[in-house]
């Protein structure tokens, strides 16, 4: 999908470094979970409650006596999972409708816009807590449900993209030679709007990590024991307890943050990569 410029615009912006390297860290954190935990997440210890950093336990332990490195650890599996499978599924409905609505026009297009407005309309966090309150909290509802309401934003993007493509030339050629639809679009008009949409992409797995600490935090998230860096930071919001353990609620908040921040930059130091401006002007800065 790069060209060699434009990857050396991307690995030479320092926003694409920081990212980059938060997303390798990140997966490997949780691919290697077990071999650089020395605790139990889910154990509880009574007879350590709160314990500060320490040889035992490097970023101390929470009101339960949980080991908070490992459920730090384990929590990204469940942020990283999160991101990428509702991303995923975002952009599964997102390009196809959007792909329909752009390239057929007319009442489909009005009936899909139309959809992407309604749930666009609602606030995206009151959205979320509605959808997920009306079933069972769990892995897949959260899957779910970030990802149907994440697909209207990427559907509008593709539409747009696609009323561009559909009236260049050659495609208006295939179209006349009697090419099935379906193979224009995937074949023809796809790949012309997919950097725009692996852009929206990168920047939709941060959106999808905040979405879930925010429905952990209210506890409309991943069900317990299982950690989140969300319900860390809830069991940590006592304010007597943040006085006296700032710990528990200070570094998954540092981890939420620097997921966000990482996958973010990495979005935005691919937009400007892909810039077709950014490609005109190298030349004269070469020069």
């Amino acid at each position: 999908m790069l060209d060699n410029a434009q990857r050396r615009r991307l690995f030479g912006d320092n926003r694409a470094r920081f990212g980059i390297a938060v997303v390798v860290i990140m997966t490997l954190a949780a691919i290697a979970a077990p071999i650089i935990t020395t605790q139990d997440p889910l154990k509880i210890d009574l007879s350590h409650l709160l314990q500060r950093p320490s040889a035992a336990h490097w970023l101390g332990t929470d009101v339960q006596g949980r080991d908070i490195w490992s459920r730090l650890v384990y929590g990204s599996r469940v942020s990283l999972t999160v991101g990428l499978i509702s991303q995923g599924i975002a952009l599964t409905l997102g390009v196809t409708f959007g792909l329909l609505a752009g390239y057929y026009g007319r009442w489909v297009d009005e009936i899909v816009m139309r959809l992407a407005d309604v749930t666009l309309a609602f606030p995206t966090l009151l959205l979320l807590i509605a959808m997920v309150a009306a079933f069972q909290p769990s892995m897949g509802v959260v899957f779910a449900t970030i990802g149907v309401v994440g697909w209207a934003g990427i559907a509008r993007l593709v539409r747009g993209q696609v009323l561009v493509v559909r009236q260049l030339e050659y495609v208006q050629a295939i179209r006349a030679l009697g090419a099935r639809d379906w193979r224009i679009m995937l074949q023809h008009v796809l790949p012309n709007v997919i950097a725009p949409v692996v852009i929206a992409a990168t920047l939709g797995v941060a959106g999808a990590i905040m979405a879930e600490a925010a429905l952990s935090f209210l506890g409309l998230g991943v069900p317990p024991p299982a950690p989140s860096w969300g319900s860390m930071i809830a069991d940590g919001r006592d304010l007597d307890q943040l006085r006296r353990a700032p710990w528990t609620s200070v570094f998954p908040g540092m981890a939420i943050g620097a997921a966000v921040l990482g996958f973010n930059l990495l979005g935005d130091a691919l937009r400007d990569a892909l810039d077709p401006k950014q490609q005109r002007k190298a030349p004269r800065e070469t020069a």
